[in-house]
């Protein structure tokens, strides 16, 4: 086995928080359950932002912060999620490259806008999360480059990515690559249909 370029890989949903501060009457006539977590159609997601008032935009995802935590620590990672070729995927291959993260995942040309996850605080410090997860759940097989796979000392598989086949087919061939390869593999615990620590294991058959 050939030494490691990248301690971590990680794999898994690019995402773009856009946070605002908000009044309880503002949750009340979108009916938003304070404290919620739901996830939105684009339609919805644009009738939201135009509605909220001024906001902040930070890239996020599980994964990507992880390996931002992992660069920021001095440790070597990349990073393989999908955005759209949009102004917020722009944002998001800016973030994570300026602060050493490898990302070259091509994005999309067409289909759905770059995920987004809009953060609405209210006075008492309480979160209300509509997120939508637009392009990054386009990611599929084509996605995985199998020499920067090999190049990992660990393959680190986003759990919030599990559910569209087409990921769920890219997850396998990451695996396959790093197995290969003589790496490992690392799967998070989180829900397949909305943020949770707590769910059952996942197969990876």
């Amino acid at each position: 086995m050939t030494s490691s370029k990248y301690d971590v890989l990680g794999i898994g949903n690019a995402i773009v928080d856009v946070i605002a501060f908000t009044e309880d009457d503002f949750l009340l006539a979108h009916q938003l359950a304070k404290g919620s977590m739901h996830l939105i159609e684009e339609e919805q997601a644009e009738k939201l932002y135009q509605s909220m008032g001024p906001a902040t935009i930070i890239s996020g995802g599980s994964a990507a912060n992880t390996m931002v935590g992992v660069a920021s620590l001095g440790g070597s990672a990349s990073f393989i999620g999908k955005v759209r070729e949009d102004v917020l995927g722009q944002a998001f291959t800016h973030d994570i490259r300026s602060i050493g993260v490898q990302f070259e995942t091509k994005p999309a040309s067409t289909g759905l806008a770059t995920a987004r996850s809009f953060i609405l605080v209210t006075p008492d410090g309480e979160r209300t999360m509509n997120t939508f997860l637009g392009a990054c759940r386009e990611l599929g097989p084509d996605d995985i480059d199998p020499e920067t796979v090999e190049a990992a000392e660990i393959t680190y598989l986003e759990g919030y990515l599990w559910d569209p086949e087409d990921a769920k087919a890219a997850f396998r061939k990451a695996v396959s690559i790093a197995h290969r390869a003589g790496r490992k593999v690392a799967l998070t615990r989180s829900s397949r249909t909305e943020p949770s620590m707590f769910c059952s294991p996942m197969s990876m058959n």
